[in-house]
């Protein structure tokens, strides 16, 4: 596994996933991309199409299981990150929690 799903996240994925659509071949893309005010911000979305380089895992999560695809340099970014989902009186939404991140903004959607 390139990156920890944490039970929280995974079931959140899988319950988002199934409420839009019922298509089976759909995988969460993660990607990280240049941008963002610390030099990176994080990209999820559910995708269907894929190429030679990337990467595949599936998170199991109770009786469902989230498949997840990340392209070769997002990979080694995101390496030992963990991806989590709060839902609490602060606010609700996925957060990345990662070891190579030297730095993050303030609103923890970018790190360089």
């Amino acid at each position: 596994m390139i990156f920890n799903i944490t039970d929280a996240a995974a079931t959140k994925l899988v319950e988002i996933l199934a409420s839009e659509t019922s298509d089976e071949s759909l995988r969460l893309r993660v990607a990280v991309r240049p941008g963002g005010c610390s030099g990176f911000s994080y990209e999820m979305y559910f995708d269907s199409e894929s190429n030679q380089e990337d990467r595949f895992f599936t998170k199991s999560s109770g009786s469902s299981s989230i498949p997840v695809v990340v392209d070769n340099q997002s990979a080694a970014l995101l390496r030992d990150a963990v991806l989590d989902y709060t839902d609490g009186l602060k606010g609700s939404g996925f957060k990345f929690t990662n070891p190579n991140a030297s730095r993050t903004c303030g609103c923890g959607q970018s790190f360089s």
